[in-house]
């Protein structure tokens, strides 16, 4: 029988760990403090996209207008943001996990295959070099472990989960039986989840908790009911769209173009709910990133290294290639360019300052920097 990490099995974890304090233990109070008071971004809304390199997204005949003017007028471009490896899998466990590209996580884990070997993690906090699989075990934690541990609340909103329950397995922390195939590589014109787009669902430590994963990954539809009220808005809200929303499917299982224009109409429904919502005015921080580039492109940023089981984190190079990163904030000025360069770790990092965690694997080396003044320029 599997094991079942609640909340309280995970803090304990992280206390015998060393990696998180007793105050973080305690459970943090709703803020009530006006806007106007705030110093910092307290709500963090990730949306996750794919496959666009910087030039396709963001030069002068991109299709994503409203991303790349409209968006970015109103807040900043970071034109030096990198993926971390090819291909998508290993960039979305690398953002919310800080671990480094494997075999099975680079080939999109097309099984969804339990992890066997040993499972210590080295001084950078990487598991390997003597394991191997998708679902990463219990010493391997997310971000969502480190919030629900903390205190603070997390959600997952992932596009049509559920649409097809023989297709999804589930309406609620949809994934795969482990060790079969995943049936969620391909879209169907009724259904668009994608297991692999969902990291929350390779680490043991979030679906072994089988009700607070039920609870907490989630239809996209469940965000907009959310997005509300402060109360019901996530500390950290992680959006995936389907896989004709994010651009990666050209042209579309339903019919539709797919691609970058796809993207672009996606986002102007859904970002105006965000930028209106309570949280987001109050104290918040979107993050509109993209996983990697063209397979292409594997240059990589910020001293980038490979973790014991990645050789080379973008297969034929160091990394997951420019991709650009779009921010939006009522700490941000509108019409900010940072040239300074970010990956996925990184943002993670800086996500994990925002709410006083730990650095989690690669987030935690020493020559990376989190999110800094060249970005929060109205505060």
């Amino acid at each position: 029988m599997p094991l079942t990490l609640t909340s309280a099995s995970i803090a304990k974890r992280l206390l015998q760990s060393g990696l998180v304090s007793l105050s973080l233990m305690t459970v943090v109070a709703p803020v009530v403090a006006r806007a106007a008071t705030a110093t910092a971004p307290k709500h963090v809304f990730v949306v996750m996209l794919e496959n666009q390199g910087y030039t396709a997204t963001f030069g002068p005949n991109t299709p994503a207008q409203y991303l790349a003017q409209t968006l970015v007028g109103k807040g900043a471009l970071l034109t030096q943001y990198y993926g971390i490896g090819h291909n998508s899998l290993d960039n979305y466990v690398a953002l919310v996990g800080g671990q480094a590209p494997n075999p099975q996580t680079q080939g999109d884990c097309q099984a969804y295959s339990d992890w066997q070997g040993e499972t210590r993690l080295d001084a950078n906090g990487q598991l390997g070099p003597l394991g191997a699989g998708c679902v990463l075990p219990t010493t391997a934690l997310s971000i969502a472990n480190q919030l629900q541990a903390g205190g603070l609340s997390w959600k997952a909103y992932q596009e049509d989960m559920g649409n097809d329950i023989a297709r999804d397995g589930s309406r609620t922390c949809a994934h795969p039986t482990l060790d079969t195939q995943d049936g969620t590589q391909k879209a169907s014109p009724t259904d668009g989840y994608a297991a692999r787009h969902n990291p929350f669902m390779y680490f043991h430590a979030v679906t072994d908790d089988v009700v607070g994963c039920n609870a907490k990954v989630v239809n996209l539809k469940q965000f907009y009911v959310d997005l509300g009220s402060l109360a019901t808005t996530p500390s950290l809200s992680f959006i995936t769209p389907n896989l004709c929303n994010d651009g990666h499917d050209t042209p579309c299982a339903n019919g539709s173009p797919g691609g970058l224009p796809q993207i672009d109409a996606f986002l102007k429904t859904l970002v105006p709910k965000i930028l209106n919502s309570p949280a987001f005015q109050r104290d918040g921080l979107l993050m509109i990133l993209f996983d990697e580039a063209g397979t292409n492109d594997v240059t990589a940023c910020c001293n980038e290294r490979p973790g014991p089981l990645s050789p080379l984190p973008g297969i034929s190079g160091p990394g997951g290639g420019r991709v650009g990163a779009v921010m939006l904030s009522p700490f941000i000025r509108p019409g900010t360019v940072s040239n300074v360069p970010y990956n996925h770790y990184a943002a993670l990092r800086s996500m994990e300052d925002i709410f006083k965690l730990p650095h989690l694997g690669f987030a935690g080396a020493t020559d990376l920097q989190s999110f800094g003044g060249d970005i929060f320029t109205n505060r």
